[in-house]
């Protein structure tokens, strides 16, 4: 346990000694904010961790290339993490690195191979999970509030207003939510010269949901063929109701098969002890062999 702090207080004053001789720079990368977009909350002024964190996270970048690059990038834009790619896989370098420390000590010298095996499946996977769930949820707040969202949209152009200004609408008078932050993303998207098509398309690209896709391929037809926009919204508003009725019936079906298993490991056996345990002490108490043999 020595042996590895004291490597690791080498290993960080040796990196602070580099970071002071070699002081880097990250990279601006042009956002929405530049053309008026806030979202839903005010930007944070850079901490110096937070800078600290990128500077280390660019010796990350080598790694994260090509397609892991590609699938990291998606995976927290969907999970609404503002994180970097080299800053996540500094992170599972960090859990690596826990995971090590906190397993070595409990082990024989013996077993460190596979310690430290064990070690970085842990910390490598324990953000993977963390971001996968993180993500299921941000896919069932926008699967639960999009036929609100559809519905506030047909009243809209129902009303009198063309579908750019409904978006708008929406987009003011709703509370801040991950789906408001989408369509906020999509208004500001058209506003600075992409076409309807294009930023619906990459909406629904992004979750990868079938209710948004079905959102997005109904808005892109009514536009292609010049059919009117409320009519094809109210039977879109229409068919999410109905999609979410069914899904709740679907989550009400499996509910029993869910309860059977606390049941048959915790309720049955705790029945079972309540009402068969004085009947057995009674009958080892009262049993002809025990009277037999006390006789």
């Amino acid at each position: 346990m020595m042996i590895a702090l004291i490597l690791l207080i080498w290993f960080l004053a040796g990196f602070s000694f580099i970071m002071g001789l070699f002081p880097m720079e990250w990279e601006h990368r042009p956002t929405l904010r530049s053309f008026g977009y806030t979202g839903t909350t005010p930007a944070k002024k850079t901490s110096v961790f937070s800078t600290l964190l990128r500077s280390v996270a660019m010796f990350n970048r080598p790694l994260c290339t090509g397609p892991l690059r590609v699938r990291i990038s998606k995976d927290l834009a969907m999970a609404h993490v503002n994180l970097t790619p080299e800053e996540f896989f500094l992170f599972k370098e960090i859990g690596i690195l826990i995971a090590i420390l906190l397993i070595m000590p409990a082990v024989d010298p013996d077993l460190i191979p596979f310690v430290v095996l064990m070690g970085i499946s842990v910390g490598y996977m324990v953000p993977e999970w963390w971001l996968r769930g993180r993500i299921k949820k941000v896919k069932g707040v926008i699967v639960r509030e999009l036929p609100d969202a559809i519905d506030l949209l047909g009243l809209c152009v129902n009303a009198g207003l063309d579908f750019m200004l409904a978006l708008k609408w929406v987009v003011e008078k709703s509370p801040p939510s991950v789906l408001v932050n989408e369509l906020n993303v999509l208004l500001q998207e058209i506003n600075v010269g992409k076409t309807r098509r294009d930023a619906l398309k990459d909406l629904a690209r992004k979750y990868e949901l079938s209710d948004l896709q079905t959102f997005s391929r109904t808005l892109i037809q009514a536009d292609k063929m010049g059919t009117s926009i409320s009519e094809a919204l109210n039977i879109l508003a229409e068919d999410m109701r109905l999609a979410r009725f069914r899904r709740g019936e679907q989550m009400a079906m499996k509910a029993p098969l869910k309860l059977l298993v606390p049941l048959l490991f915790f309720i049955f056996p705790v029945v079972g002890v309540l009402v068969a345990g004085p009947i057995f002490l009674q009958f080892i108490e009262e049993s002809p062999q025990t009277s037999f043999m006390g006789r």
